[in-house]
């Protein structure tokens, strides 16, 4: 009982320490970086739903240990026991699941192949994972597995224990595979055609694993029988290569893919040049810290830190590139739209319907030259789809709703005119798909002609969802607006896009003073619960997408009759308890729950339609709340642990708002040119621009209980705004806050200091 006494206090005193003990600044964020942050998650509770991505900053391939079984999601789970091998993973979600996979998987005595036989236990104790590096004891065959990446291929390092039974399995896993054994080359090739939808029908990914020790023994196997061939193709195919090894004897093996063909994937190889696995596996690391550094934070808890630059290597993996470099250097793609090998960029493996809010706004300010390919790739799904993607993976998916391309291309252009790439395609794109219902229903605009003619989109015509839609629509069409602008198109075009952006009117209620969804004759659906998730609205309820008019707040504050009482409804989402009806699921879905167990009212971060209504209370001068609850939310739904998340991660989208919340400002309405402001969390922040410029924040007293901003100067000048520019922090900036334990209810307070709104024009 005493030890138990002790351990217990000793890790109190740890997670305090934690917690409370100020650091000043590091050299090398990657320590800090903590991958296995949201792992601990499984269908009914999201602490995160990702997994351990062992790769290069937006690289075409990830590596993950696998504790799931073949097709399963949730591919790695923190509780799990066993791994059943080391996967190249296309995976964004695992609610969309993998493609073009396949596993890695050394074993030692009896010569085993299926999943479940080849398992080993293992323990997070003997286990080591950076965003570059991944070591792993595998106790039941008395083996350490390395994997160091670059973008397009990897490097394994295994070491073995003294036993003539040593062998690697290569799983091509089902839905058709093929693998062929080259003895006297050491080497293995073969493809996975596995995926779980959005492919074309030649669909493949073609790899290619070299060894540098010889192979005493080959077998390939076709389901479940292992056969002595050398070739095999069928449903579910792979191969087995045994060794004679020594005590510590290390095998490696570099391993590339290709969506082309095998020799696409022998050029990815190269990649790996002449660096063995150790100088791999620090070129892995100066790249990552390099990425890392460029937001350089100062002046806060270990726990702060690690929590910070998480959430910053999340940003940096999607949308993954999905392009190659052919022999003679030109970039090319296989096109998961028509099949074909083209030339250009290609990006996939993200929603706009998550990602529009705030991770794509934080490429627009960090990695703008990035983002112009990611614009090109955009333009190239156009030309090859009919369409842009709401949601890619690799191909066109019928997920979410929304027309959200619309913001990511506008505020790509708006925030970057300069750039050189085809905007006139893309506005074409924008355009058709504003206007139409596409071939899946998640692809363009379900309910266009509605939309078109009634302003909204019925709640009584059996389309789904359809009072977010709307709300989506219409701010969809003001990016659409400002993008029109932009381009100098015709006013009557511009016209007709800003009007179409006021539709979120047609949906208030102003009995409720909340969105609801609206019968095609006009009158409001009833019974009408603003508790009830799903139904008129997606994954979600009235309280959390009546907040959704990100481009005119100022028109929902008259609605709702002005500041009082805007600000009164926006206190009560804290307020209230978190009730729910999911009749409309049939269940409790993992959201709901999220919120239920916050405490934090109705306020449900753990999914994006309400991640921006914090920052709301600039807009109707009471900046300090904003300040209060964007503090209470970085404190309480993040930290650096395996629970780490308040939800689903979602493709850098909720890691982004604390990166963006973290530097005190936050992208509420993409196509403008403003970020509004919170407060900063630590004491000192330097934003390196990709156009050589800084960025300084500097708050030297803020701390736990200094949350609030007294004071602040902008490049030296007194400034009371609630906002600051895209174009001002582009030109380099020095910020200065005064952080105070009370809030100062004076500043920010005037109707100039309020962000933009569409009404104030």
């Amino acid at each position: 009982m005493r030890f138990l006494l002790l351990t217990s206090l000793f890790f109190a005193c740890s997670v305090a320490f934690g917690q409370t003990k100020q650091i000043a600044s590091i050299e090398n964020p990657i320590d800090y970086v903590k991958p296995l942050m949201g792992t601990d998650s499984k269908p009914s509770m999201s602490n995160g739903n990702v997994y351990p991505a062992i790769a290069m900053p937006w690289g075409m391939n990830f590596w993950t240990p696998q504790t799931g079984k073949m097709g399963n999601g949730w591919a790695y789970e923190y509780d799990a026991d066993k791994l059943r091998g080391f996967k190249q993973t296309h995976q964004p979600s695992p609610w969309m699941n993998d493609y073009g996979q396949f596993a890695i998987m050394p074993i030692t005595g009896k010569l085993v192949f299926n999943e479940d036989d080849r398992a080993s236990w293992f323990s997070h104790k003997a286990e080591t994972v950076k965003p570059h590096y991944y070591s792993v004891y595998l106790a039941d065959h008395n083996v350490t597995t390395e994997i160091t990446p670059t973008e397009r291929a990897a490097r394994f390092r295994f070491t073995f224990p003294e036993t003539d039974s040593a062998y690697i399995v290569i799983d091509a896993l089902d839905k058709g595979s093929y693998v062929k054994l080259l003895p006297k080359e050491n080497k293995i090739i073969g493809y996975t055609t596995k995926n779980s939808g959005g492919v074309p029908d030649n669909f493949k990914n073609y790899f290619v694993i070299e060894f540098d020790t010889p192979f005493v023994s080959t077998n390939t196997f076709s389901n479940n029988k292992l056969q002595d061939v050398l070739e095999n193709e069928a449903d579910h195919v792979g191969a087995v290569v045994g060794f004679k090894t020594k005590k510590g004897q290390q095998v490696n093996a570099k391993v590339a893919s290709s969506f082309i063909s095998i020799e696409q994937a022998e050029i990815n190889l190269k990649e790996i040049g002449n660096n063995d696995f150790d100088a791999l596996k620090e070129a892995g690391r100066n790249i990552w810290n390099k990425e890392l550094n460029r937001i350089k934070v100062e002046g806060g808890t270990i726990d702060q830190f690690e929590t910070f630059y998480s959430c910053l290597y999340r940003s940096l993996l999607f949308p993954r590139k999905f392009f190659e470099y052919d022999k003679d250097g030109n970039v090319v793609h296989y096109s998961p739209y028509n099949g074909k090998v083209l030339p250009g960029y290609m990006f996939t493996d993200t929603g706009f319907w998550d990602t529009f809010r705030s991770l794509f706004p934080f490429l627009n300010l960090m990695y703008p030259e990035l983002n112009v390919q990611m614009q090109e790739g955009l333009a190239n799904a156009y030309k090859e789809s009919g369409w842009l993607p709401e949601w890619a993976s690799p191909g066109l998916r019928s997920v979410m709703v929304g027309n959200n391309s619309a913001s990511v291309v506008a505020d790509a252009y708006l925030k970057n005119k300069d750039a050189n790439y085809d905007i006139e395609t893309l506005y074409e794109a924008v355009i058709h798909g504003a206007n139409n219902a596409g071939p899946l229903t998640a692809v363009g605009r379900a309910g266009a002609e509605y939309y078109k003619d009634l302003g909204y989109v019925p709640y009584d015509v059996d389309i789904n969802e359809n009072a977010a839609r709307t709300l989506e629509y219409a701010y969809d069409d003001f990016a659409i607006y400002q993008l029109a602008k932009a381009l100098d198109r015709p006013k009557k075009e511009i016209k007709l896009y800003k009007e179409r952006s006021l539709n979120y009117k047609n949906l208030f209620d102003k009995e409720t003073n909340l969105m609801r969804g609206k019968n095609k004759e006009g009158k409001f659906m009833e019974p009408f619960n603003p508790f009830k998730w799903g139904d008129a609205f997606t994954e979600g309820n009235s309280w959390h997408y009546t907040w959704s008019v990100f481009h005119d707040i100022q028109g929902l504050m008259d609605l709702m009759g002005g500041k009082d009482s805007f600000t009164a409804k926006l206190d009560e989402v804290f307020t209230l308890p978190p009730i729910f009806d999911e009749s409309y699921y049939g269940g409790v879905i993992h959201e709901i729950r999220e919120m239920q167990i916050a405490n934090m009212g109705q306020y449900a971060h753990g999914n994006q339609p309400i991640q921006h209504m914090i920052y709301l209370y600039n807009y109707a001068s009471q900046p300090w709340k904003t300040q209060y609850w964007v503090r209470e939310t970085m404190d309480r739904m993040y930290m650096p642990t395996p629970d780490g998340y308040c939800g689903d991660e979602d493709n850098g989208q909720t890691s982004a708002w604390y990166v963006f919340s973290a530097m005190g400002f936050y992208p509420v309405c993409p196509a403008t040119d403003e970020y509004v402001l919170g407060a900063p969390l630590f004491k000192k922040l330097t934003v390196e621009l990709q156009n050589g410029k800084k960025v300084i924040i500097d708050a030297p007293n803020n701390s736990d209980k200094n949350r609030y901003v007294d004071q602040m100067s902008f490049n030296g000048q007194n400034y009371s705004k609630n906002f600051i520019s895209h174009k001002a922090l582009m030109e380099g900036a020095k910020i200065d806050f005064e952080m105070s334990s009370t809030p100062n209810k004076n500043r920010g307070t005037e109707k100039s200091d309020a962000p933009y709104s569409l009404s104030n024009e």
